[in-house]
């Protein structure tokens, strides 16, 4: 069949973060099933997007620990409900839930599959991403310069496209684990695979894109994150279900959602996620392509289903963003409830006896109930806001420091608080954790050569 005369192809996601919920890949296979029986020639595709800008080096370190993970701890929940039935309905899953350790990964759905009972699937590792080695530094150096001097380097990570996921699936692949690829890629992937897309092809690859860019963020773009009950109300958002997008040959795709389930797709629903991250919606920049969504034409074609048309393709830039996460010292938290009459009064004074007694950190003080969520990090809010008479008040007091010792101190503070004073304070809670900062910059792409192997087999590119 020619590609012009294909049946759209249909992609669910079933998860928009790490530590989303898991129950919702059943629906949304459900979902695909049944509409590819009502179909002849439609195929699916299942993706879970489960990375962020830190997740990665939360993974590193967690491989750091055990060579064994590094991958998404909730793989197995997320997958081994619906392995079985995927594979035997033909829909292909694709991911990034590789995070730090794709080969992992892999590896532990095999084992998956063979505990079971099923044949092992032919699953493929995209390789490319991780640009932590030594070989980098130099190119990473040449971008950051002294920023990268004493730096601890946790996780260096290029975004990375389609274009290997595309070829794994060419290859054969009935599962394909990444790691940081971009989260719309997961979609053009499948996409150009499908299609028969070229990868210069930059109005096909750009739609695909705002697909993949509608779908990343899972029940978001369902109503989840647009629910504001009395002004923007969403129906039943307890069982809010997750996108799927019916991508054409041109690109175009309808965005509906997993059934029956709770939520929304309306024009609102799409409107709100398509600019959502958007720095420029003439110039979206993505690995595999620079999209176009000033013309953009967003049809509402009855319940739940949204079309969208109109997006436009330009060449992908000549470089990739990477993200480079080094250890950053430590941050301690600590919270500690006060109610009542002059409740606010206490938890303010509160705040200044830590500053007195811990004067070489600097505090992150806020007010939950009264002053915090436009606060600073200077404290230049709360102190132009005049005290009020909130009742009910958690003081949340943080500080990073380098030394471990120092910023242990905080929590041993705000736990003294309870007989120190001021009086009526309760509920104490303390933390202490390794710390990640965070520098961007960009690199070559021709620096950053992407490949993909299946499980046990060699490379290829």
């Amino acid at each position: 069949m020619t590609p012009d005369l294909k049946p759209p192809l249909l992609i669910g996601c079933a998860a928009g973060f790490s530590g989303d919920r898991v129950d919702a890949a059943v629906l949304v296979v459900d979902s695909l099933i049944a509409r590819c029986a009502a179909l002849p020639g439609q195929r699916a595709f299942l993706i879970f997007e489960t990375l962020a800008e830190r997740t990665l080096a939360l993974a590193q370190l967690r491989r750091r620990a055990n060579p064994a993970l590094g991958y998404e701890p909730l793989l197995d929940d997320m997958l081994r409900p619906v392995l079985a039935r995927c594979l035997q309905h033909g829909i292909r899953i694709v991911s990034n839930f590789g995070a730090a350790n794709p080969l992992a990964a892999a590896r532990h759905i095999q084992r998956m599959a063979h505990e079971l009972g099923l044949p092992a699937p032919r699953t493929a590792v995209v390789e490319g991403d991780d640009v932590s080695g030594t070989a980098h530094r130099p190119l990473l150096r040449a971008q950051l310069g002294e920023a990268m001097d004493g730096l601890q380097v946790v996780s260096a990570n290029a975004y990375i496209g389609a274009q290997s996921i595309a070829a794994a699936l060419d290859a054969g692949a009935q599962i394909v684990v990444a790691g940081r690829v971009a989260d719309p890629s997961l979609a053009v992937g499948p996409a150009m695979s499908h299609f028969g897309w070229a990868a210069d092809d930059w109005d096909r690859i750009a739609r695909a894109t705002m697909a993949g860019h509608l779908l990343e963020c899972g029940a978001q773009v369902c109503g989840g994150y647009f629910a504001d009950p009395g002004f923007k109300d969403v129906p039943d958002l307890h069982a809010v279900g997750y996108p799927i997008a019916e991508i054409n040959a041109d690109g175009h795709c309808v965005i509906s959602k997993s059934e029956p389930t709770g939520g929304l797709v309306s024009l609102a629903t799409v409107k709100e996620q398509l600019l959502y991250e958007v720095h420029d919606p003439a110039a979206y920049l993505t690995p595999d392509v620079v999209a176009d969504i000033t013309q953009v034409h967003l049809e509402q074609l009855g319940s739940n289903r949204v079309a969208v048309t109109g997006v436009r393709g330009h060449p992908r830039p000549a470089t990739l963003k990477v993200n480079v996460c080094s250890e950053g010292g430590w941050l301690a938290e600590g919270e500690i409830s006060y109610a009542g009459p002059r409740a606010e009064g206490r938890a303010r004074q509160a705040a200044e006896v830590l500053r007195q007694r811990l004067p070489q950190l600097a505090l992150r003080v806020d007010l939950i109930g009264a002053v915090s969520l436009f606060g600073d990090d200077g404290g230049r809010l709360l102190q132009a806001t005049p005290a009020g008479d909130a009742r009910d008040v958690r003081l949340r007091v943080a500080a990073a420091h380098a030394e471990k010792a120092q910023a242990e101190r905080l929590g041993r503070e705000v736990m003294a608080l309870y007989t120190c004073g001021p009086a009526g304070g309760g509920g104490v809670r303390t933390a202490l954790t390794p710390r990640l900062s965070t520098v961007s910059c960009l690199i070559a792409r021709k620096a950053v050569p992407t490949q993909f192997k299946m499980v046990d087999e060699e490379a290829q590119p």
